[in-house]
């Protein structure tokens, strides 16, 4: 299975990336961070709320002169997003001196089908090293994170890690590759554990009608955001100088979901 140009085009059109921040991107003096990746991280519109990407929350941690251009998008694999050209479509817009977050898993995931799967020590670090080694060329500094973790407890209550092989996988290609790494899996799976089962709820998508493990809302997205700015200094990939609000409290109110573009 394939998708045809105009089924491409269309997927474009539906999932334009936002830039946040306090300069504008490509303003003088001023870096781009770019996300690829999947829904957990991606833009959210006014007809999903209160589903919340942690792209969405990630500015409120950067200071000015660093923006983000949010390119991740439901649904897609290190694969897909390739296969679509959206990587393609990153690389034409980075300069050097930006960065390229790299998250996915959650649909690499997807054995039965072809058209997202990878398999993790083979096609998964493959498609992988296509961001690296593009970002690298144009003299942008890739950055992996591991797949952030679902909400998944035991009859114990135990936090249970839902990603198999694939943030193993991960580790491994950073070593190789020599590329600073978001361990975002393993600090999600701690702090579900540190809330528990009641209390995770709160951070996902639990509505009257919905009880979503894998997609966040505000509360569930600043705080893994939280977590992808503290690994951002913890690895030296930016400053202190480039972050805020690492220990405050961010008003769950600073969360918009624009309208969809038509």
């Amino acid at each position: 299975m394939s998708l045809s140009r105009r089924q491409v085009a269309g997927a474009f059109v539906a999932a334009v990336p936002l830039t946040f921040g306090t300069a504008q991107a490509g303003e003088r003096g001023s870096r781009t961070l770019f996300i690829a990746g999947d829904s957990t991280a991606a833009q959210k519109y006014a007809d999903a709320a209160p589903e919340t990407g942690w792209g969405m929350a990630l500015p409120f941690f950067l200071h000015k002169g660093l923006v983000v251009s949010n390119h991740a998008v439901n649904g897609r694999s290190s694969k897909s997003f390739v296969d679509e050209g959206r990587l393609d479509v990153i690389l034409g817009a980075i300069r050097p001196g930006d960065l390229l977050v790299i998250q996915f898993a959650h649909n690499d995931e997807k054995v039965t089908d072809p058209v997202r799967y990878t398999e993790p020590w083979t096609t998964y670090k493959d498609y992988l090293r296509l961001y690296i080694e593009g970002a690298r060329s144009r003299g942008v500094r890739p950055v992996l994170a591991t797949a952030v973790e679902r909400r998944r407890f035991d009859a114990q209550g135990n936090a249970q890690a839902s990603h198999g092989d694939y943030p193993a996988a991960m580790r491994s290609l950073a070593e190789e590759e020599r590329v600073a790494l978001l361990d975002i899996q393993a600090l999600s799976l701690q702090l579900w554990q540190s809330l528990g089962v009641e209390e995770t709820k709160k951070y996902f998508n639990w509505t009257a009608t919905e009880q979503d493990n894998t997609h966040f809302n505000p509360p569930g997205a600043i705080a893994v955001a939280r977590l992808v700015a503290r690994e951002l200094l913890r690895t030296r990939v930016l400053s202190p100088q480039d972050l805020r609000r690492l220990d405050e409290e961010i008003p769950q109110s600073w969360i918009t979901w624009p309208e969809a573009a038509a």
